[in-house]
């Protein structure tokens, strides 16, 4: 079952698991974490994780090889952040997503919403299957400037 914003459907719009309410309930969510954050500019874990910042999200960068993103602390993995982030944004490899969805669980996280290019059948697959909402084949920086032109 494909949970991409604006993927065809059977499901209604009120389904829960619908991705447009995925995305909606998502957006409403204040504190995430940017699994996979660059200090280049120029990517889109950098980019992500900047726009979440100017539009007032609580945000913690996550990468083992960087001590810091934009001036902010960078945690080596979710396990060592201070807080359970409500929804964790994966700009990784999709060969890493299993690792990461193995480290949400761990961290109580709910929801997660891989990048073009990031997921995997197999993670996608354990992230449904301990009941997680996902959302994948979107990406977050175009469905942010939809969500603040809803604003």
């Amino acid at each position: 079952m494909t949970h991409a914003p604006g993927s065809p459907t059977e499901q209604t719009a009120l389904d829960p698991t619908a991705p447009e309410v995925l995305t909606d309930d998502f957006a409403s969510r204040r504190c995430w974490a940017v699994v996979g954050v660059s200090t280049d500019r120029e990517k889109y874990g950098n980019k992500i994780y900047r726009r979440l910042k100017e539009s007032g999200y609580r945000v913690y960068a996550v990468n083992p090889k960087l001590p810091e993103v934009e001036g902010d602390p960078c945690y080596p993995n979710l396990a060592q952040l201070p807080e359970v982030p409500e929804v964790v944004n994966v700009v990784v490899p999709p060969a890493a997503g299993l690792a990461v969805i193995e480290d949400c669980l761990a961290k109580g996280v709910r929801r997660v919403w891989f990048q073009p290019g990031a997921e995997s059948p197999e993670a996608i697959e354990k992230a449904q299957q301990a009941g997680m909402q996902v959302l994948w084949d979107a990406c977050i920086l175009i469905q942010h400037r939809q969500w603040s032109n809803d604003a």
